[in-house]
């Protein structure tokens, strides 16, 4: 079904995570791979099988950003005008929007170098898991680029305005540890760690109250423009959503009953 991609499920179906499987290229993308992931993330979304969502890399990087041979013909130094706008408006812009809105936590299972637009599809996910020997560039300042898959939106907010400015603008690498230290990445494990104490997250994430997460991304991104009181009113009626659903019955019969919920996502 999908050409770029390896697909792995896990948890009788809850979990799915998508493999960007170009590893002779360190999983550099193309708009086959862009558009593959895009349309995975879409169908994880609408499947209520599904629970939790991953993106890692087969080999030993994440992503190493953009192919830029995918991107360009060979020996036109002008790249056709208008080339480098149509790849990010038709393909880097609606992977961003399919993550962030996606109704599933999304997480990045970063296994080695992120770099450029493969560190911003890390970022952009709900959160990180990362290995130590992993790194985080913001490489497009390197070819005369700006930060692009949201990092113009979300770096800033990561990281303020400062820091921003310094990792866009010299392109400098920071190691995973680094990152963790900065808020970019939520756990860094080592090697022999990583496989296992990765899944024991995703798993515990496959069965959690799917329905209450998702609500919880939607108050999170709108946070970014609303005013204290419309935030405060939003998160009034997002509760209201919240008590509503089944998994929020059966986490207080639960916890009345004293025994661990067996969610099932709505």
């Amino acid at each position: 079904m999908y050409t770029q991609l390896d697909i792995e499920t896990h948890f009788d179906g809850k979990l799915k995570i998508a493999y960007l499987n170009q590893p002779e290229t360190m999983n550099a993308l193309t708009k086959p791979s862009l558009s593959d992931l895009k349309d995975f993330i879409k169908e994880c979304s609408e499947d209520p099988t599904v629970r939790c969502v991953a993106i890692s890399g087969r080999g030993r990087a994440f992503c190493s950003g953009q192919n830029l041979d995918d991107a360009f013909v060979q020996g036109n130094e002008h790249h056709d005008n208008d080339i480098i706008r149509k790849i990010v408006v038709d393909y880097y812009n609606p992977l961003v929007t399919e993550i962030t809105r996606c109704k599933k936590p999304v997480v990045a299972l970063v296994n080695g170098p992120a770099v450029g637009a493969g560190a911003m599809l890390a970022l952009i996910c709900d959160f990180v898991l990362a290995v130590d020997k992993s790194y985080f560039a913001q490489a497009f300042s390197n070819i005369g680029l700006i930060p692009d898959t949201g990092g113009t939106y979300f770096l800033p907010k990561l990281l303020g305005r400062q820091l921003a400015n310094y990792l866009a603008f010299t392109g400098k690498r920071l190691s995973a540890e680094e990152s963790k230290s900065y808020g970019l990445v939520a756990e860094v494990f080592t090697e022999e760690e990583f496989a296992p104490k990765s899944m024991e997250i995703l798993g515990k994430m496959s069965n959690m109250p799917t329905a209450a997460i998702k609500l919880t991304k939607k108050a999170f991104a709108q946070s970014y423009n609303n005013t204290l009181k419309e935030q405060l009113e939003l998160e009034g009626d997002l509760q209201q959503e919240a008590a509503q659903t089944e998994d929020f019955i059966e986490g207080v019969n639960a916890f009345l009953q004293k025994r661990k919920p067996d969610y099932k996502g709505k």
